[in-house]
């Protein structure tokens, strides 16, 4: 068959599935649904988990590539193959078994998330679009297990951010440029962008991000979602393309508090295959407490704001809220030595990320690449493809690093931790007797701009980042047009207590709003 009528009939057959699946969106609305939502109607027989499937690809069809063109979604499984699925699990619903909140309900994971369903783990590079992963990752066999259903792979920031100091974020060269839906011309963030995006837009309810630091935080608060950045070892790494053994964590993005705590939930469990890895042993779905507030000794860190006028309003409207609720603030805190953890954060970046992608491609060969070094050699020889944009400093400089330089490193990883941690979030918690800290989660989105790269005003992410410990950040309005983000941070498996807190925030603001897709201009 002539390769020209192999395409014409791929793309014959797209248009006629975006036919028919518009069709099936025009008469069911799932806009906006949430989980328990999605339950109630499988339960009422108002709807199945296939036409879940459908609605969603319906939204795909008409606004990833089409219509607002967000480019938040690079793979989805097969529709004979997502339709099976479903009509598998409805057939479990009918007989009496719901394996609980996740059951029938899509995901999207970000591209950097092995699965073993023939969707390639590319983490957004061209050079891995043939990349098939030998089994899922822990967490993906922990979702299935849950009775949710993989979707699809989600776009990313190419290598999680982690190739270039001058990239743009939610761009790579296997899935374009992810675009914000509240304004396609201006970053979706980064390097989750994909899976923030994809939620936002309703494409899907429920999606899976990582983060190194602020990868989760930044999409959320960015396009208006909620993300639950859990401990260093709450959630397995297994089957993860890596950055850093010490800071890497996957996280739920979703658009509600409780469906991030339902996703957080399902993909816990303690996996020997990650030293770090242990066992909650809680049900974080208790701490969705209504007065979740009352009594809580809040610390303001003014030191996290300042750098964007409307935001600082915003944020004061919310202490209101806060104390409105019975929290107690703290204000005008600053970190006992500053963020002093920078420099030991990036060597430690560096060093262990030459490392960790060699042992990830030992556990998830590749036919063509082992190392990094054989990454940079393959980037340098497609650079028209991969590098029309920016470069890949990073990768050199990690490439660099020496097994001589392990005792400076080791002496780096550990500054770090101290600084951010111990002398960081957990001096501040314990100087003024508090039960977690806030600030906003980041500045309003930029333009898009891949000739001179992102143009970051603040965050919030880099404590607890660099300390491994919990990060929240939850919906608290606009700027103009733009989302803008609520922190809730605290020392280690602190989840609980911020939980409590994110969640009758949520409850009482209300500040989530669904974008209005429009094609661009």
């Amino acid at each position: 068959m002539k390769k020209w009528f192999v395409g014409y009939l791929f793309a014959l057959l797209m248009s006629i599935g975006a036919v028919v699946h518009s069709a099936v969106a025009a008469e069911l609305d799932l806009q906006e649904f949430s989980v328990d939502q999605l339950q109630e109607g499988m339960a009422n027989g108002d709807f199945t988990s296939v036409d879940v499937v459908n609605f969603y690809l319906a939204r795909i069809y008409q606004h990833n590539q089409d219509g607002a063109d967000l480019r938040a979604v690079n793979t989805l499984l097969d529709s004979e193959t997502l339709h099976q699925i479903a009509e598998t699990l409805d057939a479990e619903r009918s007989a009496g078994n719901v394996r609980g909140p996740l059951h029938g309900i899509p995901v999207l994971l970000k591209d950097n998330i092995d699965t073993a369903d023939g969707m390639p783990n590319t983490g957004g590079s061209w050079l891995l679009r043939e990349h098939f992963a030998p089994d899922d990752a822990f967490i993906v066999q922990r979702l299935r297990a849950a009775g949710a259903i993989i979707m699809g792979k989600a776009n990313l920031s190419e290598w999680a951010n982690f190739r270039s100091t001058s990239s743009a974020s939610g761009w790579s060269s296997f899935g374009g440029q992810v675009k914000n839906p509240f304004d396609t011309s201006r970053t979706a963030c980064g390097s989750s962008s994909g899976s923030a995006a994809a939620v936002s837009a309703n494409f899907v309810a429920l999606a899976v991000g990582t983060e190194t630091d602020g990868s989760l935080t930044c999409p959320a608060t960015i396009n208006g979602v909620v993300t639950i950045k859990p401990t260093v070892g709450l959630l397995s790494r297994d089957g993860i393309i890596p950055i850093s053994s010490s800071q890497d964590t996957a996280g739920p993005l979703t658009r509600t508090v409780r469906d991030a705590v339902y996703l957080l939930n399902a993909m816990t469990g303690q996996d020997s295959a990650d030293a770090a890895s242990f066992d909650a042993a809680v049900d974080f779905t208790a701490h969705l407490k209504a007065d979740g507030l009352r009594g809580k000794r809040i610390g303001i860190v003014r030191e996290l704001a300042g750098y964007h006028a409307g935001v600082d309003a915003l944020f004061e409207q919310q202490l209101a809220v806060l104390q409105e609720a019975g929290a107690e603030l703290v204000d005008e805190l600053s970190f006992p030595n500053g963020r002093n953890w920078g420099g030991d954060e990036f060597t430690v970046l560096l060093h262990e990320f030459k490392a960790d992608m060699q042992a990830y491609f030992e556990a998830s060969p590749h036919p063509d690449y082992a190392s990094l070094s054989d990454l940079i050699a393959a980037n340098q020889a497609h650079a028209s493809r991969v590098m029309p944009w920016f470069g890949q400093e990073l990768f050199e400089m990690a490439e660099q690093r020496t097994a001589e330089q392990q005792e400076a490193y080791e002496q780096a990883r550990a500054d770090a931790k101290r600084k951010a941690g111990t002398e960081g979030i957990d001096a501040l918690l314990e100087a003024h007797d508090l039960d977690l800290l806030i600030a906003p989660t980041g500045g309003p989105a930029w333009k898009i701009d891949l000739i001179t790269g992102d143009h970051f005003l603040g965050s919030a992410s880099g404590a607890a980042a660099v300390a491994g410990y919990p990060h929240i950040s939850v919906p608290m309005g606009f700027v103009h047009h733009l989302p803008i983000g609520l922190s809730f941070f605290g020392t280690a498996k602190s989840e609980p207590i911020l939980i409590e807190a994110a969640y009758d925030f949520e409850q009482r603001t209300k500040a989530r709003r669904a974008p209005k897709l429009t094609a661009p201009l």
